[in-house]
C-alpha cells in the first residue's frame, strides 16, 4: 500500500470510508483567461482539459454532444437552442472559476493538497428512489423521441410537468419530515 494514503473510519456512520489522498506536488498555476479562451473557442471540454479536470472535460463532450444533436430537431427549437447558450456561457464561466480556485490554492503554500474522496455517499442511501424514476422516465421519453416513436414536439411540449413532479415531491418530503 502506498504510503501518502490514509483511511479513515468515520465512527458516526460506520459504512462509511474516507480516502484522503496527500500529493506532494500541487497543481501548476493556471491562466484564467486562457481557460476562458479555450472555452469560448472550444465549447466542448477544452477549458476542464486545461485545467486538468479530464472526467469534467468528457463530461462537457458529452452534454456538448447531446445538445448539438438536439439542436437538428426542429420540434425542439426554441428550448434545445436556449439550453445550448446557457451551456455554453457555464461552461466559460465555471472553467475560469476553477482556474482562480488552482491559482488560489497555489498561493496558499499547497505544499500539501488533500481530496477527500467519499466512497459511499450519504446521497445513495437516502431510501427515496423517486429521482431514479425521474431520470429513467425522462431519459426514456427522450429515447422514444429518438425512435421517432412519440414526437419531440409531444415531449417539449409535457416538459413543465417535471416540474410540476419535482414540486409535489418537494411539498411532499417537507410534509412528512414536519410529521416525524
Amino acid at each position: 500500500m502506498d504510503e501518502n494514503v490514509v483511511i479513515e473510519e468515520k465512527t458516526a456512520v460506520p459504512e462509511r470510508v474516507v480516502v484522503r489522498e496527500k500529493s506532494a506536488a500541487p497543481k501548476p498555476a493556471k491562466a484564467p483567461l486562457l481557460a476562458g479562451i479555450l472555452s469560448f473557442l472550444f465549447p466542448f471540454g477544452v477549458g476542464p482539459f486545461y485545467n486538468g479536470e479530464t472526467v469534467k472535460g468528457f463530461i462537457y463532450l458529452v452534454i456538448f454532444a447531446g445538445l448539438v444533436s438536439l439542436q437538428r430537431h426542429g420540434g425542439a427549437q426554441p428550448f434545445a437552442g436556449l439550453l445550448m447558450a446557457g451551456f455554453y456561457l457555464y461552461q466559460i464561466i465555471d472553467s475560469v472559476a476553477t482556474a482562480n480556485r488552482i491559482n488560489r490554492r497555489a498561493l496558499a503554500g499547497g505544499a500539501v493538497q488533500e481530496d477527500e474522496v467519499v466512497l459511499a455517499p450519504e446521497a445513495i442511501r437516502s431510501g427515496s428512489i423517486f429521482w431514479g424514476i425521474l431520470l429513467m422516465l425522462i431519459g426514456a421519453a427522450l429515447l422514444l423521441g429518438n425512435f421517432a416513436v412519440i414526437s419531440y414536439r409531444v415531449i417539449f411540449d409535457f416538459w413543465p410537468v417535471v416540474i410540476i413532479v419535482i414540486g409535489v415531491k418537494l411539498i411532499f418530503d417537507y410534509l412528512s419530515g414536519k410529521r416525524s
